[in-house]
């Protein structure tokens, strides 16, 4: 992530956010992006892949802000369950606009300031996505674990705790950069993503592989009671039957797929981003980056468009009315 030259008022350069390395917008050749510089100001060249990162930023917005509407507008939509898919298409809609202005303010409005703070809410706004996954993988344990007691007050008091603590620390961490954790007079410090500094993208890796483990154990967790949950029932029947097989079958795939994505999109990018130096050509900063943002493109769908409760909403939402031929049955936290 780049941001374009800017002059002072006595027209000498400034210091300025950019791509290091030589030359322009290709990212092939260049150091790791958001690299401080003091060069004369000249024509700054599109990077197709800030481009990408800008396109991939629109459509993130665009999906999350209509899952966001939807439970906004829906007072149905209101148990823990969506608290916590609304948490999630928040914090991916502030990512997806933390892209777009990250754009703009790159090749549009030049400021470095604007720029660290837009670093620092990209941060915010990735680290709060990551940590609603973890909450709603908490949530969906939970409804299993604790079935009998899941829609009891305390469960509400336990996600609203979850969700102001994700908020609060993710918060903490887009701070950490914009009061002055960062690299900008010292470039022995920078990172792979400036002007981010080498213990601070450690700080942050080290949190998702910690968030991956967690997710992962609960998943784990999650199979084992889906699998016994068969088996009780498969005794109760004296055998098991081929719907309950298939539902099993069904519910630890898309466990699998869900856990998979997640780990495709970020693990990548974190790895680099321990193991990268900031001399590497800015173009594996870039293909790591990109995908770990195709992951809030994804999350919607998975959480957000195949839930029937939200299909109904949407069918509501723009139909203005609901036809009682259209099936949609209720699905718990557990559905998966």
């Amino acid at each position: 992530m780049e941001a374009a030259a800017a002059l002072n008022e006595s027209g000498a350069a400034a210091p300025r956010l950019s791509a290091g390395g030589g030359g322009g917008g290709g990212g092939g050749g260049g150091n790791a992006s958001l690299e401080l510089s003091s060069r004369p100001p000249a024509p700054t060249a599109l990077n197709p892949w800030d481009v990408m990162l800008c396109v991939s930023g629109t459509a993130i917005a665009c999906e999350n802000a209509l899952v966001v509407a939807i439970i906004c507008y829906s007072p149905a939509l209101r148990t823990p369950m969506f608290v916590l898919v609304g948490s999630l298409a928040t914090a991916d809609l502030l990512a997806g606009l933390g892209l777009i202005l990250n754009f703009v303010f790159q090749y549009v409005i030049h400021s470095e300031t604007v720029s660290l703070l837009t670093v620092g809410f990209l941060v915010a706004s990735f680290a709060a996505s990551v940590s609603s996954l973890l909450a709603i993988t908490v949530d969906r344990y939970l409804s299993l674990y604790n079935a009998l007691t899941y829609y009891s007050e305390r469960t509400v008091l336990c996600i609203h705790t979850m969700l102001a603590g994700a908020w609060g620390v993710s918060l903490c961490l887009g701070l950490l950069p914009v009061l002055g954790w960062n690299c900008l007079h010292d470039r022995a410090a920078c990172s792979v993503v400036r002007p981010l500094t080498k213990s601070n993208v450690t700080l942050l890796s080290a949190s998702f592989f910690l968030i991956f483990l967690i997710m992962l154990h609960l998943y784990i967790e999650i199979c084992k009671i889906v699998c016994r949950h068969a088996h009780q029932i498969a005794l109760q029947q004296h055998f098991l039957t081929a719907s309950h097989y298939v539902a099993t079958k069904k519910g630890v795939s898309t466990l699998a797929i869900i856990l998979g994505t997640f780990g495709a999109s970020w693990l990548p990018f974190a790895i680099y981003c321990i193991v990268g130096d900031p001399d590497y050509p800015s173009v594996y900063t870039y293909a790591t980056l990109l995908p770990a943002t195709y992951n809030s493109m994804i999350n919607p769908i998975i959480y957000a468009y195949r839930n029937q409760e939200i299909q109904r909403s949407m069918w509501v939402l723009f139909c203005g009315c609901f036809q009682a031929k259209v099936s949609f049955r209720s699905r718990s936290p557990s559905d998966v």
